[in-house]
């Protein structure tokens, strides 16, 4: 190895230092889901960047989706998908091959990051992480919930015993009625009642943008530039959602909401260990 190559290697990791000192211990909680969760490649960078957080002594707790997976079992199944607002209409059926799909991701998961020797648990509907009731809507939507409560303790437990949380979005009512739920809404709430240093939104787009373009990337937002954004249609569409849900968490208590891209490698490192960043960050 160069001696140049060397030396740039070793600012790259003083650079991080200050963020390792002041991460210490603190609670990430990362959703990671659509179509970026079924890249491989993707998936393998993902997963060493998070594992690198916990082997640093940062605390990740990952919450995962599986939109895409769901419907192509749907598609297979020759169960039409029907959508209201961006919510799935969930039978009693679908919900069974929902539970199913998230079920096998969470498996996957797992096993992919416990390749990398690192800790991790799989938590599932019958963990009750996420109370649930029935979403109401103009329109039924079946077995779609909304989280009323989240129960923190076991999550919490194995963040403690250097555990890596991997979470299913799925939630169970007082009376033992299981939901399909949003997985923004679900890591939005979760990172909420964590008291989260930290929640991260990994999707396929750069950030929040005023435009077309690289040049038209927002890398800071206050919660009202936000709303005023929102107000403006400059956020809209998919990434509208994800901003309501990064807003809720600022006000119950996150101190910071990441939206980044899980299509450029190692972008978590990048976004938290570095001065500059690479997507878009909204504070309080």
């Amino acid at each position: 190895m160069k001696l140049e190559t060397a030396i740039k290697k070793a600012q790259v990791l003083i650079e991080a230092l200050p963020y390792l000192k002041r991460f210490h211990k603190k609670i990430f909680v990362i959703k990671y889901g659509g179509s970026i969760l079924g890249e491989e490649r993707v998936r393998k960078e993902v997963l060493e960047d998070i594992v690198f957080l916990a082997f640093s002594g940062i605390r990740p707790v990952l919450v995962h989706g599986g939109g895409p997976q769901i419907s192509e079992r749907l598609k297979k199944e020759g169960i039409k998908t029907e959508f209201y607002e961006g919510m799935r209409k969930t039978d009693l059926r679908t919900l069974e091959i929902v539970e199913e799909e998230l079920n096998k991701i969470n498996d996957l998961l797992v096993k992919e990051i416990s390749s990398h020797k690192a800790n991790v648990r799989g938590f599932k509907t019958e963990d009750c992480v996420f109370i649930a009731e029935k979403k109401v809507s103009e329109i039924d939507l079946g077995y779609v919930g909304r989280v009323i409560e989240v129960n923190p303790e076991k999550i919490l437990k194995a963040c403690r015993e250097h555990f890596i949380p991997v979470i299913t979005p799925m939630g169970i009512s007082k009376t033992r009625e299981k939901f399909n739920l949003n997985a923004d809404e679900s890591a939005s709430k979760l990172a909420a009642k964590l008291k989260a240093e930290k929640l991260i939104f990994l999707t396929d787009v750069r950030g929040i943008m005023r435009g077309e373009g690289e040049n038209n990337l927002i890398p800071t937002l206050t919660e009202s530039e936000a709303q005023e954004l929102i107000r403006e249609g400059i956020i809209n569409k998919g990434m509208l959602p994800k901003v309501q849900n990064a807003i809720s968490a600022l006000k119950e208590g996150v101190k910071k909401v990441h939206i980044i891209s899980a299509l450029i490698p190692h972008s978590l490192l990048l976004e938290i260990f570095t001065d500059e960043g690479i997507g878009t960050e909204i504070l309080r």
